[in-house]
C-alpha cells in the first residue's frame, strides 16, 4: 500500500476554534485495520469529549510528523475559485494561503467566521465555482453560506489552519498544489467531498458526521489496498484546466 495510515475528517466551522463540536469527526485506518473512530485527546475513560479545531490541528501535526507516509482527506476547501485569485491579484497558492490567513484570521482563539462576514475585504459570490465543483452534481460554492450542505463556513474556518500546517510541515504534499503526482514515501493532505462516498457503505449506528468521516477513511483505505487510488490523483483534465486547478484545487475522487 502507498500509505500506512488513512484518515478521514469531517470538519466544522461553527463557533470558535476552541469550541467543542460533535460535527467534527475523525476516523483512521492503519495498515490493515478497519476504520475506527478517533476520540478527542481530551477524552478519558469516564468521559468522551468532542473535538475542537485547535486540538484537531495539533493532532494532525502529530500524525504527519511520524515517519510512515499517511493520507488525510478533509472535507473543506483548500483553496478558492480562480476568479478570487484574479480579483485580488494573487499569484500562487502559497500566496493565497498567507493572504487569506491575514484577512480571515479565523484560527484565533476567540473569533468566529461570522465575525468576519461583512467586514472582510476578501469576499466572493455564491455563483463562483471552482472547476472541480462544476464536475460534481451537488457541490456548492465555497462562498455559499447558510444553506444545507454548505462548505463555506468550514472552508473559511479551516484555511488558516491549513496555512499553519503548511508552515509547520512543509514536507507534506498538499495535493494538487504541490503537483498531481505523489512522490514515493510522502504524506498527503487532500480535499474530499464525503457526499460522493457516504452511501457506498452501510451507516450502522454512526451519526451523519461520523458516517462522512468513516466513508472517506474507508474509501481511501480500500482504494489504496486494491491499488486503485493512484489514478484519482490524475483526473482526466486538459492542460489548461489542470493549470487552473493547480491554484484553485481539486476534490480527490472527482473523476
Amino acid at each position: 500500500m502507498q500509505f500506512k495510515n488513512h484518515i478521514g475528517i469531517d470538519y466544522s466551522g461553527a463557533a470558535t476554534p476552541k469550541s467543542r463540536s460533535a460535527t467534527i469527526q475523525v476516523y483512521q485506518s492503519q495498515s490493515i485495520d478497519t476504520p475506527r473512530c478517533v476520540d478527542s485527546p481530551a477524552s478519558s475513560d469516564s468521559r468522551k469529549r468532542n473535538w475542537n479545531r485547535i486540538e484537531l490541528f495539533e493532532w494532525m501535526v502529530d500524525q504527519f510528523d511520524r515517519s510512515d507516509p499517511i493520507i488525510v482527506g478533509i472535507d473543506h476547501g483548500l483553496s478558492l475559485p480562480i476568479s478570487y485569485f484574479e480579483r485580488y491579484r494573487i499569484k500562487s497558492w502559497d500566496h493565497f494561503l498567507e493572504d487569506f490567513a491575514n484577512h480571515w484570521p479565523t484560527d484565533h482563539l476567540d473569533v468566529t467566521v461570522e465575525q468576519f462576514r461583512g467586514i472582510s475585504d476578501r469576499v466572493g459570490a455564491n455563483h463562483e465555482l471552482r472547476i472541480t465543483e462544476q464536475w460534481t452534481s451537488s457541490a456548492k460554492s465555497v462562498f455559499q453560506f447558510d444553506v444545507q450542505g454548505s462548505v463555506a463556513k468550514s472552508t473559511h474556518a479551516g484555511l488558516p489552519f491549513a496555512h499553519r500546517l503548511r508552515k509547520s510541515l512543509p514536507e507534506i504534499h498538499f495535493w494538487p498544489y504541490d503537483g498531481w503526482e505523489i512522490p514515493t514515501g510522502i504524506s498527503v493532505l487532500a480535499e474530499i467531498y464525503p457526499s460522493i462516498f457516504r452511501n457506498r457503505f452501510p451507516r450502522a449506528s454512526r451519526t451523519v458526521d461520523q458516517q462522512d468521516a468513516y466513508s472517506v477513511c474507508r474509501w481511501l483505505f480500500e482504494m489504496d489496498q486494491s491499488e486503485q487510488l493512484e489514478p484519482f490523483f490524475r483526473p482526466p483534465i486538459d492542460p489548461q484546466t489542470k493549470q487552473v486547478a493547480a491554484k484553485e484545487g481539486w476534490i480527490l475522487g472527482v473523476y
